[in-house]
């Protein structure tokens, strides 16, 4: 007799749809439910290896054809009440499982299916919004685990998409930029693909609402906008500037380190979790994509001010707005200051760009003039 232990759930929708478990000297394993008999639910169950496991969790193998591959070793029914802590008890099945009518359908990948309510219940508890975002790199394979490079340059993307997604909906909205994007690494690892559990560094107001939530709502378009890589360069022209440029240093980051990437959010007054993620395919295929568009990643600001300074040895100039003293730079090939008058009132059309010292994580933002007109 066979036995195997639940270790956790991957799909839930009234009840238990996807499970991954274990056997006594460490084998995986995936049931998926096919039904019910004699009031018991039933699923079907095959070994899989570490490496097909990661695969479907990334998004790049769909829970048909994994069931398929690895039922060459055997496969088998598991009857289950609703008592998941008790030992499964494995009933082997005969002949092939190509053609069974109890199968899943063809494109069904973990990326795509939104995770139980946990984040929900962790928000609830927390009374804050709560952001969960899980990853499949090579070396969560055999077990839970992260490099601890690849995670903190996880954080740090995730950090940078939700400070932008915040500051572009607050821009949009006509409010005033807080810290409400920050965020505390509260739970540092769960089980199932390596996962971190986020909390807002703000307190959400009396009605539950928290400015970050602001923020993740605009993270939802920009990944939906990028669904379909033949029609995201133009959908994600609604996100251009820092945060499309944000998203493609994720996308990058998520193929340099072979891995899809799912996350899920809710504030405390929610009734479900919202959700998106890439597969590792989807995000390579973005990467391609998306750099071929030249001015999707520059953000483009406008400043309207008196001319104070210009030094043209280093192209540097000066406008004092009713913000304070805003500088720039000239580009080589860009327009000329000669004959500006210091003291009258310009407005400077410029393009934005940043550089990141990966050593403390500082951006050093730059403004290149790019025209200007007199007022």
């Amino acid at each position: 007799m066979r036995l195997i232990r639940h270790t956790y759930t991957l799909v839930y929708y009234d009840g238990v749809q996807v499970f991954e478990g274990r056997d006594p000297i460490g084998g995986h394993y995936v049931g998926v439910m096919t039904g019910t008999v004699d009031g018991l639910d039933r699923y079907l169950v095959t070994g899989v290896t570490p490496e097909q496991l990661r695969q479907f969790r990334s998004g790049d193998l769909d829970l048909r054809n994994l069931l398929l591959e690895a039922s060459c070793m055997g496969w088998y029914f598991v009857d289950v009440s609703d008592d998941f802590e008790k030992p499964l008890v494995l009933m082997q099945q005969e002949g092939s499982l190509e053609g069974r009518e109890f199968l899943p359908e063809e494109g069904f990948v973990l990326h795509d299916n939104p995770p139980d309510d946990l984040v929900v219940r962790e928000a609830r508890k927390r009374n804050n919004t709560v952001l969960d975002v899980s990853v499949s790199p090579p070396e969560a394979a055999e077990e839970h685990r992260i490099r601890v490079k690849t995670l903190c340059g996880l954080l740090k993307h995730v950090q940078t998409i939700v400070e932008y997604a915040y500051r572009r909906a607050a821009k949009e909205c006509n409010i005033r930029v807080t810290d409400g994007y920050l965020m505390d690494a509260v739970v540092p690892a769960h089980s199932g693909s390596f996962g971190v559990t986020l909390e807002a560094a703000g307190s959400p107001d009396l009605f539950g609402f928290g400015e970050i939530q602001r923020g993740l709502e605009r993270v939802d378009l920009l990944f939906e906008s990028a669904m379909e890589p033949e029609t995201a360069c133009e959908r994600m022209q609604a996100h251009k500037g820092h945060l499309a440029r944000s998203y493609v240093n994720l996308m990058r980051f998520l193929s340099d380190h072979d891995t899809g990437m799912r996350y899920a959010w809710a504030g405390p007054d929610f009734s479900g979790p919202r959700c998106g993620g890439v597969s590792k395919a989807l995000a390579r295929k973005l990467v391609n994509e998306l750099s071929k568009v030249s001015n999707l990643q520059t953000e483009e600001v406008i400043f309207s001010g008196d001319f104070v300074k210009v030094n043209r040895t280093t192209g540097r100039w000066g406008l004092e707005t009713n913000e304070g003293i805003k500088s720039g730079r000239m580009r080589k090939n860009g327009p000329s200051l000669d004959g500006l008058v210091v003291g009258k009132r310009y407005t400077f059309y410029c393009s934005e760009e940043i550089e990141i010292f990966d050593a403390t994580g500082q951006e050093d933002h730059t403004h290149y003039l790019e025209k200007y007109e007199p007022e």
